[in-house]
């Protein structure tokens, strides 16, 4: 399509898609209020309104729900293509995915036949009221987990992903370009180092840097105060374009919570709160084998990690309420995957139907409640937390667990990591693969996680800040690649894997987590290293 006609029908969606929404309503509803304004003249009646809906803030509102919708939606298609183009347009990327979701949902239904226990049932009244009174300190409980297992893990899914071929590829050329070094065999498109300085000028050695002490250019006390300065009118302008343009320099720490949620354009109507308050009460009233696994995922990782432990309860009562939101399904419109189902019987026995298991569509993997942790850190509201982590999901962390050809994409980052060792640090990508140390191997679980539950937590926000401000989980593959360039010289002596997961997990980077600065060393990457 031309330009004109993406437009109109871009235009065209976002109308149709907010049409019926809660904001739509209070619009009319204050519009009609206009109209009983005394400074409302009917010659310049449609001038009056619009100038009374911008002066009372709807106006900003109405400007805040179209950019979501901009960010979320993907760019319309070409009228005679089918839908499943709009989720994926390369057909074997759909056809492992699919070949994926049927591995994952066959895993989920032998547990529920070994174990005997039905994928859902309706609490006892008795264990409703427990439940009930012990919402906010479900962490206490210790329920006999020992027969559950996580559905899969990160590096079942990375050998899905280095088992994925382009069949229109010829598979007997010659192995001679060096992307064929690398655990990654298809082609996307990628982009390299001079690429990405023009996609990232902010991260730049001319511009200033929360996360960076010594910027040579700019005062580091001079830049904070301005920036704080500029951080606190974006706020009070309730601006989610501006929120996010500010956050590519990074948040103040007492900024952060309101720019978030500014920038996912995360409400909190009365409106948010009843629907937090319904899925608790689903979540009440029924036990779901699911719940089950999202107890297991935070025992095994939150629960034993120093920075998150505090947070079980709200962990629990996020992603137990996450599995029943029905909402999120509306993201597997522009997901590659398609959402799991389940057969169950009608009352009468006589009918079978086919309903989406679980409610939201998302089987929970082992690291999942890791997307959930850092952001415990800026919200205390559980109702708050919930509405800006389900925004998170549906705009960046499911792409982190399908198989797509977006640029976001997990496959498109791991390629993405491969390149930037490949033409920055050749050498030492060759000799780790020699010693069967492909680096994938050991970045991928941080890839997987956006790096949550390996950097300390200011380092992580500061990371997550670039994610949203540039709207793009690329900046996760650049780190990933700069951690190892941090750690080249060591790496040139290992002769194993696993001493090159010593040298890059225990010494200096890793494990202790004070030592590691991440904006430094991406900006060392992009902007330091020659072309």
């Amino acid at each position: 399509m031309d330009e004109a006609a993406e437009l109109s029908a871009s235009i065209a969606q976002i109308v149709q898609r907010l049409k019926g929404t809660h904001l739509h309503s209070q619009l009319e509803k204050q519009a009609k209020e206009c109209l009983h304004r005394p400074e409302v003249k009917l010659e310049s009646l449609k001038d009056d309104v619009r100038r009374l809906l911008k002066e009372s803030g709807w106006e900003r509102k109405l400007q805040n729900a179209v950019y979501r919708e901009l960010h979320i939606l993907p760019p319309p298609g070409h009228p005679r293509a089918p839908p499943e183009h709009t989720k994926e347009p390369l057909a074997y990327m759909r056809k492992a995915q699919a070949a994926w979701e049927k591995r994952i949902t066959k895993s989920l239904n032998s547990m529920c036949t070994e174990l005997g226990i039905p994928l859902a049932r309706k609490r006892p009244v008795s264990e409703q009221k427990e439940l009930t009174n012990k919402w906010n300190e479900m962490g206490t409980d210790e329920p006999d987990l020992s027969k559950f297992r996580p559905v899969y893990a990160p590096k079942d899914f990375l050998e899905v992903l280095i088992a994925l071929r382009n069949p229109n590829n010829d598979c007997s050329e010659e192995l001679t370009v060096r992307s064929h070094w690398g655990l990654i065999q298809v082609s996307l498109n990628v982009r390299d180092i001079p690429q990405m300085r023009e996609m990232y000028p902010e991260l730049g050695f001319t511009y200033g840097q929360l996360g960076i002490d010594d910027h040579t250019h700019v005062s580091p006390d001079l830049f904070e105060s301005e920036h704080i300065h500029i951080g606190q009118k974006v706020v009070s302008e309730q601006d989610s374009a501006a929120a996010q343009q500010y956050s590519r320099q990074g948040c103040p720490t007492g900024l952060r919570a309101q720019l978030w949620t500014l920038i996912v354009n995360s409400t909190t109507d009365p409106e948010d709160m009843t629907h937090y308050e319904q899925l608790k009460a689903r979540v009440i009233h029924h036990d779901l084998l699911v719940d089950n696994l999202i107890y297991k995922d935070v025992k095994l990782t939150a629960s034993n990690d120093d920075y998150y432990f505090v947070f079980e309860d709200y962990l629990y009562q996020v992603l137990l309420c996450f599995s029943r939101d029905t909402a999120v399904l509306e993201h597997f419109n522009y997901n590659s995957a398609t959402p799991p189902k389940s057969s169950i019987q009608s009352k009468a026995g006589s009918e079978q139907f086919h309903v989406v298991y679980p409610p939201n569509g998302v089987i929970p993997f082992h690291g999942f409640s890791m997307y959930v942790a850092p952001l415990c850190f800026l919200y205390n509201e559980p109702s708050k937390l919930y509405s800006v982590f389900r925004e998170m999901y549906i705009r960046y962390f499911f792409r982190l667990h399908s198989i797509s050809s977006h640029p976001s994409g997990l496959v498109s980052l791991c390629l993405q990591f491969e390149r930037l060792l490949q033409t920055q640090l050749p050498q030492l990508f060759y000799h780790l693969r020699e010693i069967g140390a492909q680096p994938l191997r050991i970045a991928f679980k941080w890839i997987v996680r956006a790096f949550s539950g390996y950097l300390s937590t200011d380092q992580l926000l500061l990371l997550w800040d670039r994610i949203l401000g540039y709207d793009s989980l690329e900046i996760v593959a650049v780190l990933a690649a700069a951690v190892f360039a941090f750690r080249a010289e060591n790496l040139m002596e290992v002769t194993s894997l696993a001493s090159a997961e010593v040298v890059i997990c225990k010494q200096a980077v890793l494990a202790d987590l004070s030592t590691l600065k991440v904006m430094p060393l991406i900006q060392i990457l992009l902007f330091a290293t020659a072309i």
